[in-house]
């Protein structure tokens, strides 16, 4: 049977030992042979992305990856995963190697380098210091150097280890079988190389600040790893560590990890909600800053849906619980995190593939360096030297942490201004991009009914009216009602009671309230009363119409007093978003399934040109093909499961957070907060990260082209090779950090009091 039809699994994979991007490369190509396995390693993280047909033992994953020589754990299962403990941290062992082979070595470069202070018998005490260093030191370059021999591979850890083992086994036969040990043995530290004996001459300098250098580097990238990966850590420690379960009438304390759904629990003012749910109890502010950046609390009650991690700001709240552990919206927002930081981008595979061949390359350099400079009667100290250079600054680790690095760091800002980038290949679509189709409903505008305006007849008090049509709605459960509800309480406070109450089906509703006999619904309900709009009020109803909004009548006393306006908002940012999507040099295009009218007044008012409207949700997919097909290259945004296959055939696929799961799976991009100018900080935050991966690249590129010549020639200390090496890796690491000062173009928060569904402040409904 074909390995393609069968059924696969994934997995990922702990991996330890890896020193280097050709050590990734190296683990890839021994899984890669089991038939029907693919791995993605990925050196920055540590982690191997596995996929294998699900009849293969995932233990026979770890034992190939031991087999070449490094160790492998599986994952923990969930209950493991939960650790109360502060984790050590791991980069302290190397810190300590460090600081030790850094105090032993400054003194040994520093009587190499000032020949006024080598004193008699200096060289031995530069033994003696520097021994420890290349041995101890030295030991996991060498350790890792030996494990790959034994398996017939060359990695960036031969280079090390060939290089500090020959300056200092070198440096130990000129001073026991050369002239280099007599007493009052002076030489002079420099940087080129001079045709001399070679057994005069020691290199313990070289052995010993090269391994420091390196360590040094290996030091410092751990640690800017580790600190690139901070946003991803604070994500999975934002949630609550316990929760007051309702047990009956009691309430019990429990692990956050031990709720099952279904379960009933109670958050406290300034309590952490547990896990996502329902509302079944209460109503207060819940504060979501921490997951979606929106600074303005949420109102919510019975019957809204809240998210795990969020404050509680306000009341007491009983939540059923609907989703726990890795269901939630948080967990799903660390794994999105985490798979894009696990991924490579295509460039990272070419630099993975290089750095792969690119060690056994370096060994026959060096090797034939040595030769030449041999055979051209140049000495063995400065064959050994141009050698020995060539083998250390040839060491591409910078290359192997390009890409990771800037990925890491990039996917981690974006996770903190709510911006979810799922793989590394998302930010070379964005570079793509010149055209964005905007779904109307829930990117665009708000997807929610807000009022709008209201129009009162001839010496009609419009307090009046929003109170008593608020009041007559107040007991339907119809979206439109809900709308002229809640802006008749914003606007006139507390409603009157209602008396009596009657749905018409399909009409609207008919109740007393203070006295009056209150209709409100469709002119044709006015109608069956016989209680008809004036010319006035007619005339509203069909400007209202024109613009494709709603119109409501309401009539008490026997006539018709108002017209209210109820309509689908456009967001209060989403004409500046349109206007950033503009300046990065993408085309807007309106996609919708309402009618031509309402489209064009959404769009004029948000300043996009190009609107295709009227369309079926299944249809959504083929006009984005037919951009396609017409050379452009599309990004598209939207929130609904209507919109989902549109997302996963666009070139670059945003979702809003605030809209369905289908629509999340099917993006590329999702946006946590809903609001679209964070598109535009998602397209520059992707960008400014795959140029930040194209710049890594071209210096650790540049930086061994340039270097390597400079070697072999003999211009180039191995010393100060070792160096710049380090530097390299450092300077990588450093340009990658610097995505942590990205900043939101974002700089005005919504009115005070304004939230999403209000395009229209609520004053501006009077008159």
């Amino acid at each position: 049977m074909s390995t393609e039809t069968s059924p696969t699994a994934e997995i990922e994979l702990a991996i330890g030992g890896m020193t280097c991007a050709s050590c990734a490369a190296r683990i890839e190509r021994r899984l890669g042979k089991l038939d029907g396995v693919t791995a993605t390693v990925n050196y920055a993280t540590e982690k191997a992305k596995i996929s294998y047909p699900e009849g293969l033992d995932p233990k026979q994953l770890v034992e190939h990856v031991e087999a070449a020589g490094y160790s492998a754990e599986l994952p923990l299962p969930p209950q493991s995963e939960v650790d109360e403990t502060e984790p050590e941290d791991p980069t302290k062992p190397l810190r300590d190697r460090l600081i030790i082979s850094a105090v032993l070595s400054v003194p040994v470069i520093a009587l190499a380098m000032a020949p006024a202070l080598q004193f008699t018998y200096w060289q031995w005490i530069s033994l003696t210091l520097a021994a420890p260093v290349v041995v101890w030191g030295a030991w996991p370059f060498h350790k890792a150097a030996w494990t790959n021999l034994r398996h017939g591979a060359a990695t960036m850890d031969t280079l090390i280890s060939m290089g500090t083992l020959a300056a200092f086994l070198w440096s130990l036969y000129a001073l026991l079988f050369g002239t280099a040990g007599v007493p009052g043995m002076t030489h002079p530290f420099e940087l080129t190389i001079q045709r001399m004996s070679g057994d005069g001459n020691i290199y313990l300098e070289v052995a010993a600040g090269v391994t420091t250098f390196i360590l040094a580097g290996r030091y410092f990238e751990s640690r800017s790893k580790r600190r690139a990966g901070a946003a991803l850590r604070a994500l999975l420690e934002l949630g609550a560590k316990d929760v007051a379960v309702l047990r009956g009438d009691r309430e019990v304390r429990i692990p956050t990890d031990q709720l099952a759904v279904g379960d009933r629990f109670v958050v406290r003012p300034g309590e952490k909600i547990a896990t996502d749910g329902v509302i079944e109890e209460g109503s207060s502010a819940v504060d979501a800053s921490m997951l979606t950046g929106e600074s303005v609390p949420v109102e919510v009650g019975a019957g809204d849906t809240v998210v795990g991690a969020t404050v509680n700001a306000g009341g007491r709240l009983v939540v059923r619980a609907t989703r726990v552990g890795s269901d939630t919206q948080l967990a799903q927002m660390a794994k999105l995190v985490e798979d894009a930081q696990n991924g490579k981008a295509a460039v990272q595979r070419l630099a993975d593939r290089i750095s792969a061949v690119f060690v056994p390359i370096v060994i026959a350099l060096a090797i034939g360096t040595l030769g030449f400079w041999l055979g051209t009667g140049a000495g063995a100290a400065a064959a050994f030297t141009a050698a020995v250079a060539v083998l250390i600054i040839a060491c591409p680790c910078a290359l192997g942490l390009a890409t990771p690095t800037a990925l890491l760091v990039g996917t981690g800002r974006g996770a903190q201004m709510g911006i979810l980038i799922k793989g590394p290949e998302v930010l070379e679509s964005t570079r793509r991009i010149d055209t964005i189709v905007l779904d109307k409903t829930g990117t665009v505008t708000s997807g929610q009914m807000s009022l709008v305006a209201v129009h009162a007849a001839d010496g009609i008090d419009e307090d009046v009216v929003l109170r008593l049509a608020g009041a007559a709605e107040n007991a339907s459960e119809h979206p439109i009602a809900k709308a002229i509800v809640r802006g008749a309480t914003e606007l006139v406070g507390e409603l009157p009671a209602v008396e009596e109450f009657s749905n018409v089906e399909g009409l609207g509703v008919q109740a007393v309230i203070d006295g009056h006999a209150v209709l409100v619904g469709r002119p044709a309900l006015l109608e069956q009363w016989s209680q008809p709009l004036t010319a006035e009020l007619a005339a509203a109803q069909a400007d209202a119409e024109r613009q494709g909004r709603t119109a409501v009548a309401v009539a008490w006393d026997g006539a018709a007093q108002a017209v209210l306006e109820v309509a689908d908002t456009v967001k209060p940012t989403s004409a500046e978003a349109i206007a950033g999507l503009r300046e990065l040099g993408l085309k807007p295009v309106l996609l919708t399934g309402d009618n031509e009218t309402v489209a064009r007044t959404v769009a004029a008012e948000v300043g996009i040109d190009e609107v295709i409207a009227e369309v079926l949700p299944q249809d959504k997919v083929d006009v984005v093909k037919r951009l396609q097909s017409e050379g452009r290259v599309v990004a598209m945004a939207g929130d609904g499961v209507n919109d989902a296959a549109a997302l996963a055939q666009a070139d670059l696929g945003l979702a809003m957070g605030t809209g369905t799961d289908v629509a999340i799976e099917a993006s590329d991009l999702t946006l946590v907060r809903g609001d679209l100018r964070a598109a535009v900080d998602a397209i520059r935050l992707s960008r400014r990260t795959l140029g930040t991966i194209k710049g890594n690249l071209f210096w650790a590129f540049a930086y061994n082209v340039a270097a390597l010549p400079l070697a072999a020639t003999g211009l180039l200390n191995p010393m100060i090779a070792g160096a710049a090496m380090a530097f390299s890796s450092v300077f990588v690491v450093g340009n990658s950090l610097r995505l942590r000062r990205f900043r939101s173009t974002i700089t005005e928060e919504p009115l005070p009091g304004a939230t999403e569904r209000e395009a229209v402040p609520a004053a501006a409904l009077r008159g």
